[in-house]
């Protein structure tokens, strides 16, 4: 059921180059944008950096001096369901820039060991977290948070990554 438009746009730290499994990710982030509203190709960014990098980025772009798991930054307004409000002309047949996600690959190898599970499937939830974000979904208020959880769990349960 994946989307097979979806492009990534790859931007990984030198250094952990040879440790992900690229296909398994783009197979996540097509799975977590299957079924949207969205007509014709997706492209995504998707980095993966250090602590050192996620940190300057929450620092310059949301003013908090701390590293973290992951940071979106859309390029489009939704609101949720997928409700989309173009901010940028689209030319014909390009595809539709949704926004990046930035990961930190040692938090999610931290974040893997305390909660007992695989790294495939922190990085999963990390990446699938980080696409919910750029389709309009937030969790500052229970209820949305409620709704963002159930999108994030349906997606990972269709790829067998459940808890």
């Amino acid at each position: 059921m994946s989307n097979p438009e979806a492009m990534v746009e790859w931007e990984v730290d030198e250094s952990l180059e040879g440790t992900l499994d690229r296909p398994f990710l783009e197979l996540v982030v097509g799975e977590a944008l299957a079924g949207r509203t969205l007509a014709g190709p997706l492209a995504v960014g998707l980095t993966i950096t250090d602590d050192v990098g996620i940190r300057e980025l929450n620092r310059d772009h949301r003013g908090i001096d701390n590293a973290t798991d992951v940071l979106s930054f859309p390029l489009q307004q939704y609101k949720v369901p997928e409700e989309l409000a173009l901010q940028f002309p689209q030319p014909p047949g390009e595809p539709l820039p949704l926004g990046d996600v930035v990961i930190s690959y040692p938090r999610a190898e931290e974040q893997a060991g305390s909660y007992g599970h695989s790294l495939d499937r922190e990085l999963a939830f990390l990446v699938v977290h980080g696409l919910m974000h750029l389709l309009g979904y937030d969790h500052e208020v229970a209820s949305d948070a409620e709704r963002m959880r159930a999108q994030e769990e349906a997606v990972l349960g269709r790829l067998g990554l459940v808890r």
